[in-house]
């Protein structure tokens, strides 16, 4: 059980904002926070690997103290049980893929337990190559792979695929699942990626400017959102917008796929190229909606 309260000023590009926020994680739960860039998601989850602390705050991981700082109590990362991916990978480039595994090992006795996973996350044919041999796909699995290494309690990861192109990512998805299946851990996820968030999480929290806004399962915050119950939805981004006399034509890429979509000058008139958007379709009847 995570329990936390929180709060920290930040300075943005947009400017100052406090995060503020309080919530619980049941033991085994899988949560995703989900919300624009600049509001505090990152932030929140180095605070809870301890690399990061709050202005006052407490953090509570299965009864014990890992941060109160009323009480001057601040537990060092080490010391956590906490598992970390990073959007960048951040692997020794030293160090072949076995050695990025056993450096993170707590305890040398358990050198068994790299051989579990070498062979878990298909990793025994490139035990012996240096992260850059690698694909970005390939370094990512790497990357999870040393997260576990240590047995984590919590496992907290940061746009871990965004990086990664649509087929990989799918694939990385299917093994993060499969990771959360076996190991049971306690797994916060930071995505923009709306896909992503339906697929993994159970529950999830939409952060805007430094508070939680919804909570609940994916499927019930973002379809209640907009009251959209009963229509086909997809998300996408903008590839490009395109005037055509009155009316627009905007590309957007669903998965690996191009939709084109016709839209009314009021429907794209505040969307950019790169804008996330929900595709929602009833009656065969298409409309955009830009999300965040």
């Amino acid at each position: 059980m995570i329990e936390l309260e929180l709060k920290k000023h930040l300075l943005t590009s947009e400017g100052g904002i406090t995060l503020d926020v309080g919530f619980a994680v049941a033991p085994g739960e899988f949560v995703a926070l989900f919300g624009k860039s600049g509001v505090g998601k990152t932030t929140l989850l180095r605070i809870i690997a301890g690399l990061d602390t709050p202005d006052e705050g407490r953090l509570v991981v299965n009864g014990e103290t890992w941060l109160d700082t009323a009480r001057r109590i601040h537990l060092a990362p080490q010391k956590r049980g906490v598992g970390l991916v990073f959007q960048d990978y951040a692997l020794f480039p030293n160090l072949t893929v076995r050695g990025n595994l056993a450096f993170a090992l707590a305890n040398r006795k358990e050198r068994d337990h790299v051989e579990e996973l070498l062979d878990m996350m298909d990793l025994r044919e490139l035990q012996h190559r240096k992260p850059s041999t690698l694909s970005g796909g390939q370094q990512q699995r790497v990357a999870l792979a040393r997260a576990l290494v240590r047995r984590p309690r919590v496992l907290l990861l940061d746009e871990p695929l965004s990086a990664l192109d649509a087929e990989t990512r799918l694939r990385l998805q299917d093994e993060i699942l499969r990771i959360h299946t076996v190991f049971n851990i306690t797994t916060l996820i930071v995505s923009h990626d709306l896909g992503e968030v339906f697929k993994l999480a159970k529950r999830v929290l939409v952060i805007e400017q430094g508070r939680i806004v919804r909570t609940g399962r994916p499927a019930e915050v973002f379809s209640n959102r907009n009251n959209i119950s009963g229509k086909l939805q997809f998300t996408g981004e903008v590839l490009a917008i395109e005037p055509s006399d009155v009316i627009y034509t905007v590309s957007v890429l669903v998965g690996n796929q191009i939709v084109k979509v016709i839209a009314t000058q009021e429907e794209v008139h505040n969307l950019r190229i790169g804008d996330k958007v929900m595709l929602l379709s009833k009656a065969f009847n298409p409309m955009l909606l830009k999300m965040g």
